[in-house]
């Protein structure tokens, strides 16, 4: 577009600011060329010989269009303005954690990269924080290189966070497993390549209110956004805004698997601390709702089903419908300790559970989901990465042993297709072989089996560490 017309020689010099446009038969020239005889003064009627050259014949010089008249001596010098949608501004960097607002930033400006992983455990007194320790405090001799290379590498990372961060409280009484970290293990998050974490879970609430509470202020200090509990029930049920790429991002969750009325995880009310709770659904649905409608792609993160089960139950199935039509884009499910399969639920990816990611010494299968949003905010693709727990390291599952996870994911999943390489697709085919059958590698071989790696409920500053390489008791 011509932005403005100056006169002054019997030449009438036309220079076109676009490097390398092509001399011959070019459409912008023509208009150019009656763009400036009409600033220039020419009537239509007049004719004034014209040439097309370069001004010095250099590879890199421009067109010009030269108009000869023998009238009044003129110059019309032109510049041009590029029609092209100006370049977006830089997003501006927030980081509010009472609005729950945050800014991130991306590798790419053309997608966004979200990567979820299920639940992991920093409880001091457990195995693979006693192997920690003994194998000189590096997270990448637990979780190996090429796992926290497709974790870091994500523009965006969630975590199950199945515990609080305290050295305050008491343990829940007579409740099995009663986890604690000391708060400086909140590191270990940021070495994981972690950048938000839901606490909607059966154990954040394991050492009382005063954890819980210590928990948030601590997380908070360490700038990790958390979804699905709180100090009140306010900022349990406030989504996480997380804004990249020019678009909004919101994280919700909540819990569901304690199904009584008085459960040992106490929900947040107006002036204690607790949990976001989806055994009745109304509430969270809202939070959902909310969410959706200020946010460009809504993510629902749920601790849901079962322990030591890959069979979802219906309540899984009927949740996961409201969810996608309360606005949920991306459904993400935890508890039960082990995998559990994949659908498509009115359009909505689903995955019902991504199981123990680096958690105890058990040997599970397990794996992350890198999920890459385009720039218009749809989803580009949804990848299962298979990873393997054993020994307390969480390594990347290789040749057979990823090919043996994709099969099995592909027969414990229904309406979704899983490829060679992981990628997820919607298919019009149910894949579901379980015929009502757990089939999971990592089930319980009695209903009443203890975990190996649990520690007596008491101070976790008690508790031996193994020596490295000794098996726990089976």
């Amino acid at each position: 577009m011509i932005k403005n017309c100056s006169s002054v020689h019997n030449t009438i010099l036309v220079i076109i600011l676009i490097a390398g446009l092509s001399l011959g038969g070019c459409e912008f020239i023509g208009d150019l060329k009656d763009s400036a005889m009409e600033m220039a003064g020419f009537s239509k009627e007049e004719t004034p010989s014209i040439t097309i050259s370069k001004s010095d014949g250099s590879e890199d010089d421009i067109p010009v269009i030269v108009l000869q008249t023998d009238e009044e001596p003129l110059t019309v010098s032109v510049d041009l303005v590029d029609d092209q949608e100006p370049a977006e501004e830089p997003e501006e960097d927030i980081w509010d954690d009472d609005a729950k607002i945050y800014s991130m930033h991306a590798a790419s400006p053309d997608e966004t990269v979200l990567v979820f992983i299920g639940d992991i455990c920093f409880h001091d007194g457990y195995a693979n924080m006693n192997a920690l320790k003994q194998r000189g405090g590096a997270l990448s001799e637990c979780v190996l290189p090429g796992v926290l290379e497709g974790l870091k590498s994500a523009d965006i990372c969630m975590a199950n966070n199945e515990f609080p961060y305290s050295n305050r409280g008491t343990p829940t009484a007579d409740k099995q497993y009663a986890f604690r970290a000391s708060p400086s293990h909140v590191s270990l998050l940021h070495d994981m390549g972690v950048d938000i974490v839901s606490l909607a879970n059966n154990h954040a609430y394991d050492h009382g209110p005063d954890a819980l509470t210590d928990t948030v202020d601590i997380l908070k200090e360490a700038k990790v956004p958390f979804v699905g509990a709180g100090k009140n029930i306010d900022e349990a049920v406030k989504p996480v805004y997380i804004k990249i790429n020019h678009m909004t991002i919101a994280y919700t969750g909540a819990t569901q698997i304690e199904r009584t009325a008085n459960p040992d995880t106490k929900e947040a009310t107006a002036d204690s601390p607790g949990v976001l709770r989806t055994l009745d659904p109304t509430r969270y649905l809202k939070v959902i709702e909310e969410a959706d409608a200020n946010s460009d792609f809504t993510i629902a993160y749920v601790h849901w089903g079962s322990e030591n089960t890959d069979l979802v139950e219906a309540s899984q199935r009927d949740l996961a419908k409201k969810y996608a039509a309360a606005g949920a884009d991306l459904i993400i499910g935890d508890h039960s300790h082990c995998l559990q399969g994949l659908d498509y639920v009115d359009g909505v990816p689903v995955i019902y559970s991504l199981g123990n990611f680096w958690f105890n010494s058990k040997t599970v299968d397990t794996g992350y989901l890198r999920v890459i949003l385009d720039k218009d905010h749809s989803i580009k693709s949804v990848q299962f990465v298979p990873c393997v727990q054993e020994n307390c390291k969480t390594r990347l599952a290789e040749d057979d042993k990823k090919a043996a996870i994709l099969e099995y994911m592909q027969g414990i999943s229904n309406h979704a297709a899983i490829d060679g390489d992981g990628y997820i697709t919607k298919s019009d085919t149910d894949h579901n072989i379980q015929h009502g059958q757990n089939t999971s590698p990592s089930r319980k071989k009695e209903e009443d089996a203890v975990d190996p790696n649990a520690t007596p409920l008491t101070d976790p500053a008690l508790v031996p560490a193994l020596p490295e390489g000794t098996a726990p008791a089976q």
